[in-house]
C-alpha cells in the first residue's frame, strides 16, 4: 500500500505524515540564550528576558515560543512573600501593689435601639478592678475626659500612672497638657524640680 492511500485510510493529510520539525535545533537556541541571561542576572522575569531577545539581539521569536520554553527550563521567578514586621512582645503588665497606683481608661461603643451610637468612657483602678468613674454620652471630647478625671481624682486621690491606648481623645494636646500640668504639681508638691 502507497503512503497517499495509507493516509487515506486513516483520513490523515500527507503533509502531516511528512511533517518534520524544524524547530529543534532552534528551541535549543532558545533555551541557551535563556539560560545565559537569567544566569548573568537573576532578577529577570521573562519579560526582560522576551525584550532583552527582542530588541538587543534582535531575534524574531514569537513570545509565546519563548515562554513555552522559559516555563519548560523552570526559570519562573519565585514569588516572595511579603515580609511581615516583628512586632517586640510586650512586656507583660505589671501588677499593682496599692490602690491609685495605676489606672486604666478606655472607650467603649454602644447603639441606641433608634440607632445611634453612643460612647462610655470607664476608669478603672487596676489593684482591685474597681470602676471608678463612667461617663456616657454621644460625644466625649478631651475637654469632658478632662473633666470627668479631675472629679475622680477629687475623689480618690491622684494615680501614679495611667495607663491607656491611643484613642483619638487620649492623643490631643489639651490631654497632653493637663497631664504635663498634673505631674508639675506632684513634683511641686513632692519638692522635686520639674
Amino acid at each position: 500500500m502507497s503512503i497517499r492511500a495509507a493516509c487515506a485510510s486513516f483520513a490523515i493529510n500527507t503533509t502531516c505524515y511528512r511533517y518534520i520539525c524544524k524547530l529543534d535545533a532552534e528551541n535549543a537556541q532558545i533555551a541557551d540564550s535563556l539560560v545565559q541571561l537569567t544566569e548573568t542576572r537573576r532578577n529577570r522575569g521573562f519579560g526582560l528576558c522576551f525584550l532583552h531577545l527582542r530588541n538587543a539581539r534582535k531575534k524574531p521569536w514569537n513570545h509565546k515560543r519563548i515562554y513555552r520554553i522559559y516555563c519548560v527550563l523552570e526559570l519562573n521567578l519565585r514569588i516572595k512573600p511579603k515580609k511581615r514586621l516583628d512586632h517586640e512582645t510586650p512586656a507583660p503588665l505589671a501588677v499593682p501593689a496599692a490602690k491609685n497606683e495605676t489606672w486604666s481608661m478606655d472607650f467603649m461603643h454602644d447603639q441606641l435601639a433608634d440607632g445611634r451610637s453612643i460612647r462610655l468612657f470607664n476608669v478603672i483602678d487596676d489593684f482591685n478592678r474597681k470602676g471608678l468613674g463612667i461617663e456616657v454620652d454621644f460625644s466625649l471630647p478631651a475637654e469632658r475626659v478632662i473633666r470627668s478625671l479631675n472629679q475622680i481624682i477629687e475623689w480618690r486621690g491622684k494615680p501614679r500612672r495611667i495607663r491607656s491606648d491611643n484613642d483619638a481623645e487620649y492623643i490631643s494636646h489639651i490631654l497632653k497638657n493637663w497631664a504635663a500640668f498634673l505631674c508639675s504639681r506632684r513634683n511641686e508638691l513632692q519638692g522635686q524640680p520639674v
